[in-house]
């Protein structure tokens, strides 16, 4: 039988089986080939229109690196190419969702899991950390080279203690991004959603940046997508953060006072949750430092890092089925 969700008749059987196929292909088939890859072509995409928002908005930047002169030409520029993006990748998706909807729930199901697959990516955050701490038991200099496929800042410099932090953040942070924000707007919105949040993040990560990246100014060009992401990312982020801080035995209190300290508003709360839980340090120098009272992260808190991490999306997908399942019959009782 289907019924109305979000706006797009679903049958809600059919999203249910979708998230538990795709959290089976993200566990035993992983990343599809890049040619194939919605998140790959919306990096071509905001790459292509990065460079020429660069070369027809010229920005000079002043004395400090997260200064610029005021450019509103470069940030309507950015704004209006963030949205056509988000139209595109919007509409493919909803088409894609529209075709199926005639397909027995089943069948529909397990497609959409597929196509909802590649926009989560917990088997490769997982293996990716773990790389990291493998390249770090070989030397130094291997595991700075490692973490740099991770974070985007200078990896060159860092101790192997700001490396074992650096991964343990990014772990945290991209519990949030990459498994369960995508999954939350998938349940909200269907496939379309979890579309559009994975646009406006990826688009976050190439443009959202306060001043001077690689010698460029993103300091108003990046402004419309950093702020999209924020907004997107919220309810996500502290979802994130409380399920860890409750699953970790870390208190809540405690997890927001710590929160607060970056620059991010969403990224603080799983990174604040994680260090408490695990009972260590994670920061940035001289920028911020979360649980100094804790000690430095040790050679297996990564290992127990992830631990936590799986034990969240574990708790989470019961509640997502649970949340699908109230829209779906919302959805009818209205339809």
């Amino acid at each position: 039988m289907f019924v109305e969700t979000a706006s797009w008749a679903v049958p809600g059987l059919a999203l249910m089986l979708a998230l538990l196929v795709a959290l089976a292909a993200d566990r035993w088939l992983g990343e599809p080939p890049t040619r194939w890859h919605p998140v790959v072509w919306m990096g071509h995409y905001l790459d292509y229109c990065g460079r020429w928002v660069q070369r027809h908005a010229v920005q000079q930047p002043l004395s400090s690196p997260l200064e610029s002169v005021k450019n509103y030409k470069a940030f309507w520029i950015a704004a209006l190419l963030w949205s056509v993006g988000a139209a595109i990748f919007l509409g493919v998706f909803f088409a894609l969702q529209a075709l199926l909807i005639s397909s027995p729930w089943w069948l529909a199901g397990v497609l959409l899991g597929l196509l909802l697959k590649p926009l989560l990516a917990w088997a490769m955050l997982k293996s990716e950390v773990l790389t990291v701490q493998v390249a770090l038991g070989q030397s130094l200099a291997a595991g700075r080279a490692r973490l740099a496929w991770l974070v985007s800042r200078d990896t060159a410099t860092l101790t192997e203690t700001q490396v074992r932090e650096s991964a343990i953040e990014s772990l945290a942070e991209n519990l949030n991004d990459s498994v369960i924000a995508p999954i939350f707007w998938f349940v909200l919105l269907g496939l379309p959603g979890a579309a559009l949040y994975r646009f406006a993040n990826t688009a976050d990560a190439m443009w959202g940046y306060k001043g001077v990246y690689k010698g460029q100014s993103w300091a108003w060009a990046g402004k419309w997508a950093a702020r999209a992401d924020d907004v997107l990312n919220w309810l996500p982020a502290r979802l994130t953060g409380v399920t860890l801080a409750l699953l970790g035995g870390a208190g809540l209190r405690a997890m927001r006072r710590e929160a607060v300290k970056t620059p991010s508003p969403n990224s603080g709360w799983p990174m604040a949750a994680m260090a408490l839980a695990l009972n260590i340090r994670l920061g940035k120098p001289g920028v911020y430092t979360l649980n100094p009272a804790g000690i430095a992260p040790r050679q297996n808190d990564g290992q127990r890092a992830i631990a936590y991490a799986s034990k969240v999306l574990v708790a989470l997908i019961p509640f997502a089925v649970g949340a699908i399942y109230m829209i779906a019959t919302f959805g009818a009782d209205k339809a």
